[in-house]
Parts: structure tokens; sequence; C-alpha cells
């Protein structure tokens, strides 16, 4: 990883080594905790956070969803995202915001520990590899399970939920993979270990409705949106197995990833076996919205304020 200069930590910007926390801190030893992935893009109208008020919305859902108060205003959050990446002297940069139950209380009853809030930014590239995002990756349906609504709340992105993921994640690397699928509690298609899934079939796009334990992801949805401007028919419906291996098409989007496609699931190749027609219209149209190419989603980008050079 590489750092940056500065973390924001409770209202406050501290330099990257000196951003800590106690070793009982509760969301350390119980996974209290949420979070965001965001991204800053070195645009046309400079560098912008991509959809970050539907993060921050988003981040407040899950604080809401697990009893976590958040000590800041949704304002307060945003200004302070954008004035880290202005005083880090970056244009372009992966964002996380991390709310969680710090230091002063333990057990399992959460409620009287603080409730800490930080956002760091660091350069990251494509999560899945820029080959990933030019010629598709290998996926491999996991034997793990994504949680279900009857234990834990897969719409809030928790942090100690993310085991789940991470259990998946290491079984498709161990297997050679590139990415995992998993599928939800009854044996549908769910998401990825961090992303949301569109199969395609005969010019149709489906995806996973949110009663697959699926996470609402927000590049997803602007993706879904895209995907409607250029005339393609999105179905929301439960998805079989079997539906990944006879696709014609399949990608995946999340703010790590972006949108990247898959190329083969189990060993078998889907489509062609190399990115389709559908899968290229609308990557394409979303590279340009993070990039502030295409002038009907810039309402999509928060502009950082970069300081005027001196004179």
């Amino acid at each position: 990883m590489k750092q940056a200069d500065l973390i924001w930590m409770n209202g406050d910007f501290v330099p990257w080594d000196e951003a800590k926390v106690h070793v009982l801190t509760h969301g350390l030893h119980y996974g209290t905790g949420v979070f965001e992935g965001v991204r800053c893009y070195d645009t046309e109208i400079g560098p912008a956070v991509f959809r970050h008020t539907d993060h921050v919305n988003r981040l407040f859902d899950s604080c809401k969803l697990y009893y976590m108060p958040v000590p800041f205003e949704k304002e307060q959050i945003r200004q302070a995202t954008l004035d880290l990446i202005a005083r880090n002297g970056m244009r372009e940069c992966y964002i996380r915001p991390l709310v969680f139950r710090g230091y002063g209380q333990m057990g399992l009853f959460p409620l009287d520990a603080p409730v800490d809030v930080a956002i760091a930014t660091w350069e990251w590239g494509a999560y899945l590899g820029d080959e990933g995002k030019r010629n598709g990756v290998r996926a491999k349906t996991s034997s793990w399970r994504r949680i279900g609504p009857g234990s834990l709340i897969p719409q809030a992105k928790a942090t100690g939920q993310y085991l789940n993921s991470v259990l998946a994640k290491i079984e498709s690397h161990k297997a050679g993979y590139e990415e995992g699928i998993l599928l939800d509690d009854r044996g549908f298609v769910c998401e990825g270990t961090g992303e949301n899934l569109f199969v395609i079939k005969n010019g149709r796009i489906s995806v996973p409705p949110l009663s697959a334990s699926v996470l609402e992801g927000i590049n997803a949805r602007a993706a879904r949106q895209i995907a409607t401007d250029l005339g393609y028919e999105i179905v929301e419906r439960d998805i079989m197995r079997a539906e990944l291996v006879l696709a014609d098409e399949i990608f995946m989007t999340g703010t790590a990833a972006e949108l990247t496609p898959i190329r083969e699931v189990d060993d078998q190749p889907v489509g062609t076996g190399e990115p389709g027609e559908i899968t290229r219209a609308v990557q394409t149209l979303f590279e340009d919205a993070l990039h502030g190419r295409a002038e009907q989603y810039r309402d999509w980008l928060d502009p950082v304020p970069v300081p005027a050079p001196a004179t």
C-alpha cells in the first residue's frame, strides 16, 4: 500500500503513521464497524469523487442498522473527505471511510463503547487488474454461501460481515481463479466477493434481487442506469447457478473492481470467452462517466477543491 501524508480521524488530520487505535478497540475484537469504498478520479473537471453523496448515505444507513450513531453530520464527512484528498495532493485515489466502536468497553454489548470515525485515502489501481478489465477474469462458484438476513444484515456494509467474502476470496485464489461468486442461502446467484453481478442472455440483462442477500452497490446502480440509457432491458430476478455457465456475457461492478467482465465460470467459457458487445458498450460509457467525459452523468461527480498554485 502506498502511503498518503494524512488520515482524518475524529475531526483531525493526523500523519499517516500516527493514525492508530488501541489494541482493545471494540471493533477489532468483535467486528463492530461499517465502512465504504469510494473512488476519486482525475476527470475533465479536475479530481472528483464518484457518487459521493450516495456513498455517504449508505455509510449512515449501515450505521443505523448496527445501532452506531455517527458523531458527525453527513456534510461534515463529505467535506472532510474532499479536504483530505486536497491536503494529500491527490488527483486519483481510493477512499475508505470507517465508523467503528472504539476503545473503552469490552464484551458483546457494544452500546457503551465510543463511536470513532476515520477516513483514509491511498493510490489503488483496478482491484482485479487492468488486464482483467480489458479481457475479463476467471471466476469460481464458491462453496461458501453468502450471509443471510436471518443471521446478519446483508444490506449493511459492515466490517465483521466481510469474513464471509474473505473465505470465498481465499478459496477462489487457492483454486487458481481471480474471483469467487457466492450463492445465497437458497442456492441462487448472489454476488462476487466484493462486486455485484450482471448476467446477460439474448440481449437481456438480469441482476439478482435484494432478497438474494445482495448488498446494493453504488457502481451497480450507475451501471444499471447506463445500461437502461443505452436501451438495454434489465430484469431483477432470482438467477440459477447454471445460468452463469449458459450466459452470453457476465460482468461485475464495484468501487474497487469498477466494471470488470467475467470470461469464464467454473472452467467453462462465458459466451465466446471474451467480453461481449453489451458488456463493452456499458463499460465504455461507464468509464466515460467515471472520468467526466459523459456530460449526462456529470452530476455523479463531486469535485475536489484544489488549492490555486502560489504566484
